[in-house]
């Protein structure tokens, strides 16, 4: 599968599920979130990529519920610090190589 077919066919399912979910009006960024998986998987554990997406997109929504942000302001800023976190980690792990 080429990488355009990717992202026409991740494209089709954000468009469904954010109508399945009532979030019509939403603006994912598909790109943002599939960086912020992979620093996590790469960084902490596999696992901890739906993780931290999920939290992130929690800590988004309620900023945005609050009416501190904007939707892809408060993405943004969960995501910058959940990647800052992930890398000071990785940091902080002993060498696996020696």
């Amino acid at each position: 599968m080429t990488d355009s077919e990717s992202d026409a066919i991740l494209a089709d399912w954000v468009e469904r599920l954010t109508a399945e979910l009532g979030l019509d009006a939403v603006d994912v960024d598909v790109n943002g979130i599939l960086g912020l998986a992979g620093t996590a998987a790469h960084a902490i554990l596999r696992p901890a990529a739906p993780l931290t997406t999920f939290i992130v997109g929690y800590a988004a929504g309620l900023a945005v519920a609050e009416r501190t942000s904007t939707p892809v302001e408060a993405f943004a800023t969960a995501a910058a610090s959940a990647s800052a976190l992930a890398h000071s980690l990785e940091a902080q792990r002993p060498d696996e190589s020696a």
